[in-house]
């Protein structure tokens, strides 16, 4: 029997999306650890990644906040089409890094301050004084890491509600890892060590929502067709 234009066509669509989503947390990752081999005085276990977006070579920063939050958005649509009609993730997870994805682009939007001797001929030291553009950074940032928190519980919960016990647990333990080394940069401010696990959870929740988008890409091949497309 012939497939159905309406759904191939439906089915290829989601697929790409998928792809995108899968493509977003490695090519963030990987365009930030270029920059860490090549910006000159950037060190990550002083400066946030965000702070790449200053001086002459912070378009390539603004570029990886849009380009990997417009695939991270892309990829949370696939999400929500690949559903299944009793679908263990149900509707919050695909919104929940959509919502992350968005918040990346708005990063990209508004820039953090330049601090402590970054990019080179910044004065050494924190900042007197926060601009609104770097107060709304930090909003968007805030917000955007909170999605992807709460988006890792609700997937965490519906992959237990489901049997999936190695996924429940994968989402659930990157969700509190993340948040453990989130508290950790106010509780020990200024310290190098937390600053490098905070890089390494950025790292570790975004790769997680790449291997999920991954890992529905490999369950609609298997299916042949996208069961929801609403």
């Amino acid at each position: 029997m012939a497939d159905n234009p309406t759904t191939t066509a439906v089915s290829r669509a989601t697929r790409t999306l998928l792809t995108c989503g899968t493509v977003a947390g490695p090519l963030y990752i990987i365009v930030v650890l270029l920059q860490l081999l090549t910006r000159d005085g950037f060190d990550i276990s002083r400066y946030p990644a965000s702070m790449l977006s200053n001086g002459d070579q912070g378009w390539m920063q603004i570029a990886n906040f849009t380009v990997s939050g417009l695939l991270f958005v892309a990829g949370a649509v696939g999400l929500h089409r690949a559903r299944g009609p009793a679908g263990w993730d149900g509707a919050w997870g695909p919104h929940l890094v959509g919502v992350f994805g968005a918040g990346m682009i708005a990063a990209a939007c508004f820039s953090a301050d330049p601090a402590d001797g970054f990019p080179p001929g910044t004065p050494v030291g924190p900042p007197t004084s926060m601009s609104t553009e770097a107060m709304l950074h930090l909003l968007v940032s805030g917000i955007a890491f909170l999605a992807l928190i709460a988006a890792c519980f609700a997937f965490g919960r519906r992959f237990a509600a489901a049997g999936r016990r190695g996924w429940a647990v994968l989402s659930m333990v990157t969700g509190g890892l993340f948040v453990a080394a989130w508290i950790s940069i106010f509780a020990a401010q200024g310290s190098r060590a937390a600053n490098v696990a905070f890089a390494l959870a950025i790292a570790l929740i975004m790769a997680w929502a790449s291997t999920l988008a991954a890992y529905r890409l490999a369950s609609t091949r298997r299916r042949g067709v996208t069961l929801t497309v609403v």
